[in-house]
């Protein structure tokens, strides 16, 4: 990924220009407000339709970054126009249909649950990297990657893994996996984005998540009808939930780790996506108040030793050395 690190403005707060120079803190930071999607997610329920809230979230982010984004639009313009299909397709899997998944699931699983769920993506991308790419993983990888697997499994079956046999798996936690497919899928794909501002890729990608929540609202949330009677039901706390989503996760987050790519480089800054789950869990126990129980204990502890195994298999190998 080829970020700049965006400058701060002319007479900028001192201690905000402080903080943005600090690339740790900013790849802190990013997680942990990835993290409070989900947990934006679970408030949201019973406060505002989960298509509004995407609708919404995206809408307000286009809007925004319009007013940032535009002349490097302008400036890539060529490079993003034969790319444009490409580009799409990351706005439907990675911003829209991800989170579609992962709203609606929160209406049937806990945040807990789908927080930790979430360490499935780098599993779902080190598999596919071996099966289409053909790319090896080292023995501790795939130690790893049993662990973070296990782990998954054993939230999604709330610590009964012959659940798993039976079929019986709560549809929150499945649509979370789900979600982690998608999510990984655009992952893996990022390989094929064309070099533009991180600005420019942004943009067009939240501009065709917007397309596509309509597309959503149209075909499975009710049509237009829908949309106008469920305007006036939004509580004020579904109206902080769609500011949250569209200004935290949406803009902020990714601001903040494209400059700490910027500072350190992806090799280094990537480990820090890893934290996700971690926050999305401690916020939601700190903030849903929800109950952290003893599959949750054995599940992030399977998660955490087998990300650890992964990553370090990955970072004392010759190639990542670079």
């Amino acid at each position: 990924m080829s970020q700049q690190a965006p400058k701060p403005a002319a007479g900028a707060n001192p201690p905000l220009a402080s903080a943005l120079s600090h690339p740790y803190l900013l790849l802190i930071l990013a997680p942990l407000f990835w993290g409070g999607n989900i947990v934006a997610g679970k408030l949201a329920v019973g406060e505002i339709s989960p298509f509004l809230l995407i609708l919404f979230r995206w809408t307000g982010a286009v809007l925004l970054l319009t007013f940032i984004a535009l002349p490097h639009v302008r400036r890539d313009w060529a490079k993003i126009r034969p790319s444009l299909g490409m580009l799409a397709l990351y706005g439907i899997l990675g911003f829209a249909s991800f989170n579609m998944l992962m709203y609606g699931a929160a209406h049937y699983t806990a945040a807990v649950n789908a927080s930790i769920e979430q360490a499935a993506i780098p599993v779902f991308v080190l598999i596919a990297n071996f099966v289409i790419f053909r790319v090896a993983a080292k023995p501790m990888q795939i130690l790893g990657l049993v662990l973070t697997i296990i782990g998954v499994m054993w939230v999604a079956t709330h610590g009964d893994l012959n659940r798993l046999f039976a079929l019986d798996v709560n549809i929150g936690d499945g649509m979370v996996v789900l979600a982690c497919l998608l999510y990984a899928g655009y992952s893996l794909t990022l390989k094929y984005k064309p070099d533009i501002h991180w600005l420019s890729f942004i943009f067009v990608t939240a501009g065709a998540a917007f397309l596509t929540s309509i597309v959503f609202q149209l075909l499975i949330g009710g049509g237009v009808d829908q949309l106008i009677a469920d305007v006036p039901e939004v509580t004020p706390i579904g109206w902080i939930c769609v500011l949250y989503v569209m200004l935290f996760p949406s803009i902020i987050a990714q601001l903040f780790y494209a400059r700490g790519v910027a500072m350190v480089g992806p090799n280094r800054a990537s480990i820090f996506i890893n934290l996700l789950p971690v926050f999305g869990t401690i916020l939601s126990v700190i903030i849903l108040r929800e109950g952290f129980e003893l599959y949750h204990l054995i599940a992030s502890a399977l998660v955490i030793a087998g990300i650890v195994l992964a990553e370090y298999a990955v970072r004392v190998s010759p190639a990542a050395k670079s």
